[in-house]
């Protein structure tokens, strides 16, 4: 159990540089299988579910070593199909190697994924889109076991642009025999990293970034590189907290062109944003208006993984604003706690009712989830006196080093681990 002791009332100022992508290393780390031989990785974030992930990798056989700043994966030797139960339950996106294990083996076996408790996120459509490409389903009493005599590419239509089930089906169609053509796919750009990633090792892809996705399935992979893009999501948490205690933050190698959305509400607020090859300047000295009506929805749009970072920074902004969350069911979590430091917000169904305080007051609060603990940071960052924040493990699942980020940008804070039986 981690804490954080947050000293708030100043604001953030200074640079720093924005860590690897969260969303794109998962499913890249699970692609690597499919390859009977070497992947080298750059710029792999150093969080816990990443962590986790190669401790998977290792229990099925792949070896993973580290060369300075390189990640170095050889899956030559992987022998075994079965994710452990006390590895896959830690995180929601264990499910991912389903669709490289069945390419590689055509078996395997998962416990049913864990991760965040920010609703019921089913992986029905995964299942559903697998049987179709000639798998067949077995439920064991805490997991499922997937077999098949041979993946087949199949045409499918989703019925909502789940990222993971097109990552699931991307993997598995890579070395399917035929062509896959997946409509209404996910347009993330971890999606497109995904692919970028694939193509890099002889597999036939085109169309990501797009609503439909074509795999030529090949006989067999290569060896290669590969650089991660910056994460988005950390960038924009970066954001919103220069936004929330108006302050000036320079975030080294973020990349604008998957933040349109995120950068038209900030700007809303008031803050002036500039943006260059080498990254995202942010003034938010000014940022006191309410951002009004935000929605979350699929990519290109507002992205569910910074709606608390949103709703923490609107909690101090002059006016009234609301947020409909549209992806997950039960994400706002983080609204109780905030109102232990004095916001003034209401929950109706799907959507938050903000109406902006002069100030947040330091307090208790305790992290739900990965984003919603983010956003308590953000919170803490700006109120009066001091926060502790309680987290049990969520933050680092996506965040590399908070306390080095927000450190460079001027954050006092201070963490400590506490173990527990």
């Amino acid at each position: 159990m981690a804490w954080y002791e947050v000293r708030g009332g100043r604001p953030l100022d200074g640079a720093v540089k924005i860590q690897g992508s969260k969303n794109g290393a998962l499913p890249v780390l699970a692609g690597a299988l499919l390859h009977r031989g070497r992947t080298v990785l750059h710029n792999c974030p150093g969080i816990t579910d990443v962590g986790y992930t190669l401790e998977i990798l290792r229990s099925l056989g792949c070896s993973v070593t580290v060369e300075k700043d390189a990640l170095i994966l050889d899956a030559a030797g992987l022998d075994r199909n079965r994710v452990p139960e006390s590895l896959g339950e830690k995180m929601r996106s264990s499910v991912i190697l389903l669709g490289s294990l069945l390419g590689r083996f055509g078996e395997a076996c998962l416990p049913y994924p864990g991760g965040c408790t920010i609703g019921k996120r089913p992986i029905d459509l995964h299942l559903k889109m697998l049987s179709e490409m000639g798998v067949t389903f077995t439920e064991e009493e805490r997991g499922l076991k997937a077999s098949c005599r041979r993946l087949s590419g199949a045409e499918f239509s989703l019925p909502f642009p789940s990222v993971g089930a097109t990552e699931n089906v991307i993997l598995a169609a890579v070395l399917a025999e035929g062509v896959t053509v997946l409509s209404g796919a996910a347009r993330e750009p971890e999606i497109s990293e995904l692919c970028r990633f694939l193509r890099g090792k002889g597999a036939r892809i085109e169309g990501d970034g797009t609503e439909t996705i074509r795999i030529e399935g090949v006989s067999s992979l290569e060896d290669s590189e590969f650089i991660f893009s910056s994460d988005r999501i950390v960038a924009g948490t970066y954001l919103f907290g220069g936004v929330l205690t108006r302050g000036r933050v320079f975030l080294e190698g973020a990349e604008t062109g998957t933040l349109t959305e995120v950068l038209k509400v900030i700007e809303k607020t008031g803050a002036v944003v500039h943006t260059s090859p080498r990254g995202i300047f942010l003034d938010a000295r000014e940022a006191f208006l309410p951002a009004g009506r935000v929605e979350t929805s699929p990519y290109p749009g507002f992205p569910t993984d910074l709606q608390s970072a949103l709703l923490s920074a609107m909690t101090v902004a002059r006016g009234k604003s609301e947020i409909e969350e549209n992806i997950f069911e039960a994400r706002f979590q983080t609204a109780a706690q905030l109102r232990r430091m004095g916001a003034d917000l209401e929950i109706k169904g799907n959507r938050a009712l903000i109406r902006g305080v002069s100030s947040l007051h330091g307090t208790f609060v305790r992290a739900k989830e990965l984003r919603g603990g983010a956003a308590l940071v953000l919170a803490a960052l700006g109120a009066e006196g001091t926060t502790l924040i309680q987290d049990d493990g969520y933050i680092e699942r996506g965040y590399e080093d908070l306390l080095r980020d927000l450190g460079a940008l001027g954050a006092c804070m201070q963490s400590s681990t506490v173990k527990t039986k």
